[in-house]
């Protein structure tokens, strides 16, 4: 007799945007921060084939936090979160398509963004980091131990 496969424990956190943090999780152990390129998400998640993403999704918040100091400053910035926003709708949609349950996390939500030293302290991670990999690894802190599938 043999025994049954363990259900699969890859948690995977995103922070989308120009430089997407990149946050696995292994049976709710934080193994790996990548910062990846936007266009390389859907290779990224299907090379890890987690059963579970949650991502920082932008669309759940309708205004930001900074005001910019010029008409052009704030187009900018209307463009970029337009960029992201359409991110987060290819991470639901691919997601969708693949069987993955994908949960958004609005970026209040999400909490106050750490340095390195915090985040060490919270997680225990020794390795380098980056505010987009922190970022993407404290979006799903809370929904790494989760059951998966």
């Amino acid at each position: 007799m043999t025994a049954a496969p363990a259900p699969n424990s890859v948690t995977l956190g995103i922070d989308p945007g120009a430089n997407t943090g990149m946050a696995t999780f292994i049976a709710g152990q934080l193994v790996s921060l990548d910062t990846v390129e936007p266009q390389q998400i859907e290779r990224f998640i299907r090379a890890k084939g987690p059963a579970r993403v949650i991502f920082e999704d932008s669309r759940l918040q309708s205004h930001t936090w900074t005001k910019a100091p010029s008409r052009a400053a704030a187009a900018k910035m209307a463009r970029n979160v337009g960029q992201v926003d359409a991110w987060c709708s290819l991470i639901t949609a691919l997601c969708a398509e693949l069987g993955i349950p994908a949960h958004g996390i609005s970026p209040a939500g999400k909490g106050k963004k750490l340095d390195a030293e915090a985040f060490k302290t919270v997680t225990g991670w020794a390795g380098k980091t980056n505010e987009h990999a922190r970022d993407a690894a404290m979006v799903a802190w809370p929904y790494r131990g989760a059951r998966n599938g």
